[in-house]
C-alpha cells in the first residue's frame, strides 16, 4: 500500500464564507411561486449545512404536498399565455438569464461550494456548464421545426406541428444542483413548458439564486417556480408532483429504485416521463490504449466531484500485460494532483462528499472488497485532519474480483477498484453485466476494436480515449435500468414537445 500525502488542512468558518457574496440577493430562503417569495404555509424551515465543515450556513422554506400545490396552479396559469408567446420572445428571455447566471458566475460557484461541498474551480465550471443548456435551449426554441407530410390525396394536406406538453414537475439531485436544473428547464422553457421544481434538499441555495436570476432576465410569474422540501417531505412533495393531473410531464434525475418508484406513480395519470438514473460505468484499458492519456483521462473521470456523479467511472477494467503498469502510473498522479480539503481552500481540488451516509457507503463497499481479497494499493481512510467535514481518500483497490459489490453496485464516492481482463470478449460481456446502462469508456489505438467495443457496450453513451463526455450539444441518457429521455442536445427539446398531426380537407 502507497502513503500518500493528499490533505489540505486550512480552517474555514462557512458563516464567513457566505458573507463574502457580493450579491446578497443571490441568497433566498424563501420558496419561489408565482414570481414571489414565500415561505412554507407550516411555518417550519429546514437546516443546510456545509459538508466541508458541518456547520449550519441557513434555514430553508420547508414546503409540503398542499404548498406544491400551490405552486402547480400558478404554473398552470402561467402555462396558457406561456404557451402563446413566440419562440423568438422565449429564446430572448433565456439568452438574458444565461447573461446573468454567467456574469454572477463567482457567487453562484462560491454558494455552491458551500451547500454542495464542491472545489470552487469545479464548482465554477459547473456554472458555466450549466448556463450553456440555457443559451443552448434558448436558441433550439427558434428551431423547433414541424413538417408538411406528403399527403396519398390531391384534396389534403397534412401538417406536422410541435406543442408543448404543459406543466413540467422537475426533481433534481444535489451532486449537480444547478445544472441539473437548467438542463432540464432550460429546455422546458424553450418549448413553451412551466415548471415546478423541487431541489435536493441538501443544495437549495443554488436552485434559488437561479430563481432570482430568472426573474431579473424577465420570466414571467408562475413560469418558474421552485420549492425547497425536507427529506421528512420529499416523499410527499415527489407524490404530489407524480400523481396531479396538473402535472403533464416528469423529469427526474437520482438513484434507479426511487426512479422506479416515481415512473409507476405517474402512470396512474399517463404522464411523459425522463429518467436520468443511476450508472456503473465501466472504463476499459487495452493492451494497445495510450496508457498516460489514459490515466490522465481515468484521474478526471473518477474523481471529479469527489466520485459523486452518475458517469464517473465505477468499474475499472484493465488488460493483464499492461496491469501493473497502469496502475503505478494512474497511482502516481493521483497522488500528485489531488489535494484534499474544503473547496474553498487554495489548492484543493477533491471536496468532501455530501453526506454522513454517502461516508459510510463508501467504507462499507471498501470493507467488503478487502474481505473478498482485494487490497488497498492508495489511500483507503478518512483523513485525521479533516474530522470536521464528510472527507474520505481519493482510493484505489487492486487484485479485485468481479464477486465485492462495487462490481455490480454504484459506488457514488471515491473508490477506485482495478480489474484484470484478458480478451476484448471477456471484458465486453463483463461490462455489460450490470443492469444499468449509463456511460462507458474504452481506451484502444485500434481502430477497428474503437467501432466493435463502441456498439457492443450497452449504454447511452460512450467515450473513446476520453473520460470527459458532457457538453449540452450531445444527447444525455442511458438505457436498461439507467432510464429513458435524452436531455441537452437538439433532441433534449423534443422531451418536452406533443406531436399533432392535422390534416386538412381541400
Amino acid at each position: 500500500m502507497m502513503a500518500a500525502q493528499f490533505t489540505v488542512n486550512i480552517q474555514i468558518k462557512s458563516l464567513d464564507e457566505l458573507a463574502k457574496i457580493n450579491d446578497k440577493s443571490l441568497i433566498q430562503s424563501q420558496a419561489y411561486v408565482d414570481g414571489r417569495w414565500v415561505s412554507a404555509s407550516s411555518g417550519k424551515t429546514f437546516d443546510v449545512a456545509d459538508p466541508g465543515t458541518m456547520q449550519k450556513i441557513g434555514s430553508v422554506a420547508d414546503m409540503d404536498a398542499d404548498d406544491v400545490r400551490r405552486a402547480i396552479d400558478a404554473a398552470s396559469r402561467a402555462f396558457e399565455s406561456w404557451k402563446s408567446t413566440t419562440a423568438k420572445e422565449r429564446s430572448l428571455i433565456l439568452r438574458r438569464w444565461f447573461d446573468l447566471i454567467i456574469s454572477n458566475k463567482d457567487d453562484l460557484a462560491r454558494l455552491m461550494t458551500l451547500e454542495g461541498g464542491k472545489p470552487l474551480a469545479e464548482a465554477s465550471g459547473e456554472v458555466v456548464y450549466g448556463a450553456s443548456f440555457i443559451e443552448w435551449f434558448g436558441e433550439e426554441a427558434k428551431r423547433a421545426y414541424g413538417d408538411v407530410v406528403p399527403s396519398p390525396l390531391s384534396s389534403t394536406r397534412m401538417v406536422v406541428m410541435k406543442q408543448p406538453v404543459g406543466v413540467v414537475g422537475i426533481i433534481t439531485p444535489y451532486n449537480f444542483p444547478n445544472a441539473m436544473i437548467t438542463r432540464k428547464v432550460g429546455a422546458a422553457l424553450a418549448a413553451g413548458c412551466t415548471v415546478v421544481v423541487r431541489p435536493a434538499h441538501e443544495t437549495p441555495y443554488s436552485a434559488l439564486a437561479l430563481c432570482e436570476l430568472a426573474e431579473r432576465a424577465g420570466v414571467p410569474r408562475g413560469v418558474f417556480n421552485v420549492v425547497p422540501c425536507s427529506a421528512e417531505n420529499t416523499p410527499d412533495v415527489g407524490k404530489e408532483l407524480t400523481t396531479n393531473e396538473a402535472i403533464r410531464k416528469v423529469s427526474f434525475t437520482g438513484s434507479t429504485a426511487v426512479g422506479k418508484m416515481l415512473t409507476a406513480q405517474a402512470a396512474g395519470t399517463m404522464k411523459r416521463v425522463s429518467m436520468e438514473l443511476g450508472g456503473n460505468a465501466p472504463f476499459i484499458v487495452f493492451a494497445d490504449a495510450d496508457l498516460d492519456v489514459a490515466a490522465e483521462q481515468l484521474v478526471a473521470c473518477k474523481f471529479r466531484n469527489s466520485g459523486q456523479t452518475c458517469v464517473c467511472a465505477n468499474r475499472i477494467y484493465v488488460h493483464e500485460s499492461v496491469y501493473d503498469d497502469f496502475v503505478s502510473r494512474f497511482a502516481v498522479l493521483v497522488e500528485k494532483r489531488l489535494r484534499i480539503g474544503h473547496g474553498l481552500s487554495e489548492g484543493v481540488n477533491f471536496g468532501p462528499l455530501i453526506t454522513e451516509r454517502g461516508l459510510q457507503k463508501i467504507e462499507d463497499q471498501l470493507k467488503r472488497a478487502v474481505d473478498a481479497g482485494a487490497r488497498v494499493f492508495l489511500g483507503g481512510k478518512r483523513p485525521d485532519i479533516l474530522a470536521a467535514g464528510y472527507f474520505f481518500e481519493p482510493t484505489i483497490l487492486v487484485d479485485v474480483t468481479d464477486e465485492v459489490p462495487m462490481s455490480c453496485e454504484e459506488t457514488f464516492g471515491p473508490l477506485c477498484p482495478i480489474f484484470k481482463f484478458s480478451s476484448e470478449e471477456e471484458v465486453i460481456r463483463r461490462a455489460n453485466s450490470v443492469p444499468v446502462g449509463l456511460a462507458g469508456y474504452f481506451f484502444s489505438r485500434d481502430i477497428g476494436r474503437v467501432f466493435r467495443v463502441a456498439e457492443a457496450l450497452e449504454v447511452g453513451m460512450v467515450g473513446v480515449n476520453t473520460g470527459i463526455i458532457s457538453t449540452e450539444v450531445a444527447p444525455f441518457g442511458g438505457v436498461k435500468e439507467s432510464g429513458f429521455g435524452r436531455e441537452g442536445s437538439r433532441y433534449g427539446i423534443d422531451e418536452y414537445m406533443n406531436i399533432k398531426y392535422i390534416n386538412i380537407s381541400l
